[in-house]
């Protein structure tokens, strides 16, 4: 009997080991593909979660992630040579431009400031109304946009970028048969973007295990997030969604008063049936309807997306608008209750904080910043607006 016994047992040994050798074999080939694409997934966030965010239409590829960020600081991208998507995303900045609104080519004036692009994979819609649906769709309205970018039309840029020899070569190795077109740039910037990722902060470390990591301060600004000051409604956090937000609009109160609100509304209206709202989204004051731009739906009058919190003290100005300077003043306008008008977020309530109360959570708000991030930031030189002579627009140019 115990004979019988043991061959059974070497016989299930058999079977378990090639199983085995097939678990190891395929862990070592993601492990190897892991290792060809040029990007760290920080502490904080799940590469299963990362992984998840890249549609199979546009997968990763060194190339492609080489070429998506040759194009992200190539001038030659902007009618006139002085601005790169890096120009108002620079990451010296936290991918910021620390302006009040994004400033584009010819020093034209946007409407909304320009938020940072760091876990910018993530997000679920774009821009501060979501009027794109996807990163690769966000790629392209600065490109064409007249007061970013300023290319008039698709033809045009692709005629230049076609006329540079290293182009040529890295979008057929990249694209294979696929042209130069708007939606391969498109592709690479997004593939570049998706890599540029932020974690590895001391609230990360915190939730890890590590008591040490956060201030006694800056523990108690937690508890007040997740608490008193009911941050977290908005802001959410959990280890599926570390990035505190809820992907959604909110009318909190930076918008101009209800009787402006109201004009503008029936102005819109008139005159969004000649004029797209893409366009009216970004004339003085039609800006500050936000979201209803885009549905014209009047619950989201004067709402805009609920941006992430991380690296948040990096990245100021902050709101929509760029109309907030730093973090004690954020809190003590939510603290207030907001700016009222009618059209305001339910949830939005005065706190009724203390002083120590807000210190406290500033303190935590600061622990979102991650040491990558500000590392980055110290040693890096900002982008400038120097002008690509006209004579290089169509030659190679290095970084």
């Amino acid at each position: 009997m115990r004979r019988f016994f043991q061959s059974i047992l070497l016989l299930s040994l058999a079977w378990l080991f090639p199983i085995h050798a097939f678990q190891t074999r395929s862990e070592q080939a993601r492990t190897s593909a892991r290792k060809t694409i040029p990007v760290q997934i920080p502490v904080g966030i799940s590469e299963s979660l990362w992984r998840r965010r890249i549609p199979k239409n546009n997968p990763l590829s060194v190339e492609k992630i080489a070429l998506g960020r040759a194009l992200y600081f190539d001038k030659r991208l902007s009618i006139d040579g002085t601005v790169s998507c890096a120009t108002c995303h620079d990451p010296a900045l936290a991918f910021t431009d620390a302006k009040v609104v994004a400033v584009g080519r010819g020093d034209r004036r946007g409407t909304r400031n320009a938020p940072t692009i760091l876990n910018v994979a993530f997000n679920e819609i774009f821009f501060w109304d979501g009027r794109a649906s996807s990163l690769e769709d966000q790629v392209k309205h600065p490109l064409l946009s007249s007061f970013e970018m300023g290319m008039t039309n698709e033809k045009e840029l692709t005629a230049r970028l076609s006329t540079i020899p290293e182009y040529q070569r890295q979008f057929k190795r990249v694209f294979k048969s696929e042209d130069l077109t708007i939606d391969t740039i498109a592709n690479a910037i997004a593939a570049y973007e998706r890599t540029v990722l932020s974690g590895n902060s001391p609230f990360d470390r915190f939730i890890m295990g590590q008591t040490t990591a956060l201030t006694e301060a800056q523990k108690r600004g937690w508890t007040l997030f997740k608490g008193k000051a009911k941050c977290i409604e908005c802001h959410t956090y959990s280890l599926q969604n570390p990035f505190f937000t809820d992907f959604k609009f909110h009318n909190t109160g930076v918008a101009v008063a209800d009787t402006a609100l109201d004009e503008l509304v029936r102005t819109f209206e008139k005159s969004s049936k000649d004029t797209s709202g893409t366009v009216l989204a970004h004339a003085a004051g039609f800006s500050e309807l936000g979201r209803f731009a885009v549905t014209l739906q009047r619950v989201d009058i004067g709402a805009f997306k609920t941006p992430m919190l991380r690296d948040l003290e990096l990245t100021s100005p902050y709101m929509h608008d760029g109309s907030i300077k730093t973090l004690i003043d954020v809190v003590q306008f939510y603290n207030r209750g907001g700016n009222a008008n009618r059209y305001l977020d339910e949830r939005i309530q005065p706190l009724r904080l203390a002083d120590t109360e807000i210190n406290d959570l500033v303190e935590f708000l600061r622990a979102l910043t991650s040491d990558d991030v500000l590392r980055q930031c110290q040693t890096m030189r900002p982008q400038t607006r120097t002008t690509v002579p006209r004579t290089n627009l169509s030659s190679p140019m290095k970084n």
